[in-house]
């Protein structure tokens, strides 16, 4: 149970992230990942190890989640920072919630999930598998589908 709560319950956690943020309508999405990522660069102001390190960590990804405003990339680089943020804090064993050992560590494994979701632009995940499984699929022996103001793939190339 240790090894599922402390390496595949982060994953889990990131994909459940990313789900969720899918159902938020494209054109606040990205917007409200800005923000949420500038939130997780705070996340250590209150009580990490790293003294006024933290507060200029907090100012840097502060500034790249403002920009991501404007730019998925810059949000999956923001969940990058604190991916490394992260580790520093498990390596240096003083983990975002003091009374949970490996929380940093689960952090660092959950925000690379975010940051994929975020450099591939941020898409809806449930669009995508709702498209997937509503598909119309063609008969059997059936033709495909021509688009409007195309040629029939039976009708011979027009004499040029």
């Amino acid at each position: 149970m240790a090894f599922f709560g402390t390496y595949i319950a982060p994953i889990l956690i990131g994909c459940t992230y990313v789900l969720l943020s899918s159902l938020i309508p494209e054109r606040h999405r990205r917007g409200f990942n800005a923000i949420f990522v500038a939130g997780a660069g705070a996340a250590y102001l209150s009580g990490g190890g790293f003294g006024a390190w933290e507060f200029a960590f907090a100012a840097v990804a502060t500034y790249v989640a403002f920009r991501g405003l404007n730019s998925w990339k810059f949000i999956g680089i923001a969940w990058l920072m604190h991916t490394v943020w992260d580790a520093a804090h498990h390596l240096s064993g003083d983990p975002i919630i003091p009374f949970a050992e490996h929380s940093s560590l689960g952090c660092a494994i959950c925000d690379p999930v975010i940051a994929l979701w975020c450099f591939a632009g941020g898409p809806s995940i449930t669009a995508m598998i709702r498209d997937r499984f509503t598909r119309r699929r063609p008969a059997a022996g059936s033709r495909p589908a021509v688009p409007p103001g195309t040629a029939s793939p039976a009708a011979p190339p027009a004499a040029g």
